[in-house]
């Protein structure tokens, strides 16, 4: 299996995923780190791959979306976006209940 459908494959088995670098214990950049925070901050379990324990998934995932970035988050499949948009969309709640959508959580 290619990078590009390890990737798809772990996108449509994770409800929620982030693409980060390091891990949401020891992000290894500022931007995963506050993406993974705010994910933390929402309360529900989330999927991640450190992008740097496979060589091919770093360098394929910015061809995946079209996104050239690090951190990725997806949610039921769609990419979200980086680290900005999820810190933007955690301060108006919009986070919080999107996570709790997908994960089949009462809000």
């Amino acid at each position: 299996m290619d990078a590009l459908q390890r990737i798809k494959q772990k996108v449509d088995e994770n409800p929620i995923l982030i693409f980060m670098k390091g891990s949401p214990d020891f992000p290894q950049c500022g931007f995963s780190a506050r993406a993974s925070q705010a994910l933390n901050a929402c309360g529900v379990p989330y999927a991640y791959v450190n992008i740097y324990e496979d060589e091919e998934i770093y360098r394929s995932l910015p061809k995946f979306a079209n996104w050239p970035t690090f951190p990725q988050l997806y949610v039921k499949g769609e990419l979200i976006g980086g680290c900005d948009i999820t810190l933007d969309l955690y301060q108006t709640g919009e986070l919080q209940r999107m996570l709790k959508e997908a994960a089949g959580v009462e809000a």
